[in-house]
């Protein structure tokens, strides 16, 4: 069995000559949530229930365009591609019915992938469970698995779904979010994590609803692993781990009593039930609850109102027929009936509530269950048989361990669970301005510290001024980080998502093309990251058909960094008359009887000209095909706040990395690092430089010893320019001064007075 073309050492990633490498990836794509045939985003109702004729053939994009977006990707300096695919993608027509054809169309995605030198980490996707509880993910099918009626959740509200909104374009904001505290998702993960100790009754096919699930879930995981196998050029060289499930959530499971809102629910907007009242709901019975909404200062309640069903039951009827999808269910699952009275948990005759600490205890050991509880016991369970399912078909794939959101990771350090092959992957998102769609400039909220008991009052957790909140958002994902270690062992961190709203204040932006506010929120989400001694991430995310009128086709959200009414960041700001033959280099005298130094020179072969580009990856004209959206919202086109996101970052470090940044507003990249050997003449330290901040006629190396060069080339696949530097032993610096410029202008405007004339500058300085 060949090696990983990545491996894990300790804490670091190192590539096949042992430098330390730097994950810097997007996610690809947001439109892999929802199918093309019918194509389905979720503003659509039309087809909406028909969810077993559907297809993903297309997803993330076609073969056709693929090179196109991997060529950008590359350009903007990217080596990691969370590769999203849903549960409903493979295994959509029913339980074992696999889409090879979706597959063979993901296969020949990855083989175009392998070309542009990417590392791909494989993502099963899912938010709030399925597109028909308002999300993404598992296949319909599960839904009537689990007894559940998907046409009865608008009138029940046990979803709240766009695509079945009276008003798709009124959807409000982020409420789809809330679902995971709504009655279908409560009901489908306490199934899915803790079926057999909750919910014994729920047999089919002579498994609880919890094998049931997670064995078709992880089966069909599996069979993708397989074909990629069977593939014969992908697992090594592409395909470098497996995440283990997107965001789960623990349903019910550690609720202490249904009849009230828990104390750790700190999301609430629009009608909020309790889960006594959501079970109500799903049962066709009326309630008076209280209303949300999200303000400054996080949620707050708005009001109250009544909830009608109608006697519409969130519950299949009595008569559906199962044969639909050849299961058999358990004679002692009464469809017709809530499922939890059929627990004794309420009486269904009076509308007594009888147990309201049912899901308080675990009934296997009699211990009270909380987050942390529920992590170690019900998740880990599931990890484990998704990774004993990914492993026996590659034995050292490395697992992307996701535990739930925020909450305390697994206790496994010093554990048989503390595999030397995983990796922590947590999410993070700046919650201020994720749901307010505003960057606040002046305040935000320490929401890690809160959630970890760090302040006597949540007053305390404010913080003031940009700085301070660029170091409040940098030392919550170093908390996160560490945290991760301290329970998890000694192991790579590595973000799997994090992002901001691109339609903030109204969609200010795209009615006048000012991206400043986008610019400084995404600026300050890299800083976090840079500072936080995680060793990568993967920024949410790609989305090939955003446009300015419905965002990321999906629930309202607006994260994608492309958009059809903008324009992609140009390669270079300014004409380069560098010769493209010659590859600038480092001109200080080097000691080569320094002990420091070890003997290198530049590399003697030319860096690709637009004369000898391999015609299989020559990088084709990146330009938007336009959306038809309105002329208020499309008339501006920007640049969509690129220059904060397309930055320099180290490649591969010989050594280990101490510390990097880059300084967007006065454009300065720094690298310090600590090495016990010097580079060799083939494998030196490597860093990414965007032309756009870093034009070769226009660059300022300084370096503390060593020699160095920067070019254009397509060393590993995909022109790219980069540094390489051959350092000496011991702790190095490097510093990289670039071109400032003014953020998030709109096309034209970037051109103001002063600004050329400093483009133009010509000689790149050696210090």
């Amino acid at each position: 069995m060949a090696p990983l073309r990545l491996r894990i050492e300790g804490r670091t990633f190192r590539d096949t000559r042992n430098r330390e490498v730097t994950l810097r990836g997007i996610n690809v794509a947001g439109d892999s949530k929802y199918p093309t045939s019918p194509e389905l985003p979720s503003n659509i109702p039309d087809h909406f229930y028909d969810g077993d004729n559907v297809s993903f053939i297309g997803r993330p994009f076609s073969i056709d365009e693929a090179h196109e977006h991997f060529s950008r990707l590359k350009r903007y300096g990217y080596t990691l591609i969370r590769y999203i695919f849903t549960w409903e993608a493979i295994e959509h027509a029913g339980p074992g019915k696999y889409d090879e054809d979706w597959i063979q169309h993901t296969i020949q995605v990855l083989r175009l992938v392998k070309g542009y030198g990417f590392y791909v980490l494989i993502d099963p996707h899912q938010d709030v469970w399925s597109r028909f509880m308002g999300g993404s993910g598992a296949p319909m099918w599960t839904v009537y698995a689990a007894g559940l009626n998907p046409r009865a959740f608008p009138a029940t509200q046990a979803a709240w779904v766009q695509n079945t909104y009276s008003d798709p374009a009124r959807y409000p904001k982020m409420i789809w979010s809330t679902n995971y505290t709504r009655f279908a998702c409560q009901m489908i993960f306490t199934m899915f994590f803790a079926g057999k100790d909750f919910v014994p009754k729920a047999i089919i096919d002579g498994k609880n609803i919890q094998d049931y699930l997670q064995d078709s879930f992880v089966g069909a995981c599996r069979h993708l692993a397989q074909r990629i196998k069977e593939a014969g050029d992908l697992e090594n060289d592409v395909v470098i781990g497996w995440e283990s499930m997107n965001e789960p959530n623990r349903g019910l499971v550690g609720y202490q009593d249904i009849s009230v809102i828990p104390s750790e629910q700190k999301l609430q907007k629009g009608p909020s039930p309790t889960a006594w009242q959501a079970m109500l709901l799903g049962s066709g019975r009326s309630c008076e609850m209280d209303t949300w909404d999200f303000g400054g200062l996080g949620p707050y309640k708005s009001g109250s109102i009544l909830v009608d069903p109608k006697g519409e039951m969130a519950w299949l009827p009595a008569d559906y027929d199962d044969s639909r999808y050849g299961w058999k269910r358990d004679p002692g699952w009464k469809l017709g009936e809530c499922i939890w009275a059929q627990h004794g948990l309420w009486d269904s005759s009076s509308d007594t509530l009888l147990k309201q600490d049912y899901f308080a205890k675990d009934p296997e050991s009699g211990r009270e269950i909380d987050y942390e509880y529920f992590t170690n016991k019900w998740f880990m369970n599931y990890y484990r048989k998704h990774r004993a399912a990914i492993t026996s078909v590659r034995s050292d794939a490395i697992m992307f361990c996701q535990p739930p959101v925020l909450e305390i990771p697994p206790s496994i350090k010093g554990t048989k669970d503390d595999d030397p092959n995983m990796v922590f992957a947590p999410h993070f998102y700046d919650g201020v301005t994720l749901m307010m769609k505003k960057w606040n400039r002046y305040w935000n909220v320490d929401v890690f510290g809160i959630l970890r008991g760090k302040y006597l009052s949540p007053a305390f957790a404010i913080k003031i001024g940009e700085t301070a909140i660029r170091n409040c958002l940098r030392d919550q994902l170093s908390a996160i980080r560490k945290e991760g270690i301290d329970y998890m062992g000694n192991h790579p961190c590595v973000f799997t998502e994090i992002g901001i709203p691109f339609d903030m204040d109204d969609k200010y932006a795209y009615k006048t093309g000012d991206y400043s506010s986008q610019s400084s929120a995404m600026d300050a989400n890299h800083f976090a990251l840079e500072g936080s001694g995680a060793n990568g991430y993967t920024l949410w995310v790609y989305t090939v058909q955003n446009n300015h009128e419905w965002g990321d086709m999906w629930n309202g959200e607006d994260l994608s960094i492309v958009s059809l009414d903008d324009k992609p960041l140009p390669l270079s700001p300014s004409p380069d008359t560098t010769d493209w033959k010659s590859p600038i280099t480092s001109t200080v005298p080097v000691d080569r009887s320094s002990p420091a130094f070890s003997e290198s020179r530049s590399d003697s072969n030319s860096p690709v000209s637009p004369r000898n580009l391999k015609q299989t990856l020559s990088t084709p004209s990146l330009t938007s095909q336009r959306s038809d959206t309105s002329a208020e919202l499309g008339s501006h086109p920007g640049y969509r706040a690129a220059e904060a996101y397309v930055r320099p970052s180290p490649i591969a470090t010989v050594g280990n990395v101490a510390s990097y940044g880059f300084d967007l507003k006065n454009c300065i990249f720094t690298l310090a690092l600590k090495c016990d050997e010097a580079p060799t003449e083939d494998a030196p330290t490597e860093v990414f430089l965007p032309e756009y901040h870093f034009p070769r006629n226009n660059t300022q190396v300084e370096v503390s010893s060593g020699k160095w060069t920067i070019s254009v080339d397509d060393a590993d696949g995909g022109m790219i320019q980069r540094l390489r530097w051959w350092h000496g032993k011991g702790k190095q610096s490097l510093t990289v001064r670039g071109v400032k410029r003014r953020q998030g202008t709109s096309l034209g405007q970037e051109e103001a007075p002063g600004y050329l004339e400093q483009l133009w500058q010509s000689g790149c300085a050696v210090m």
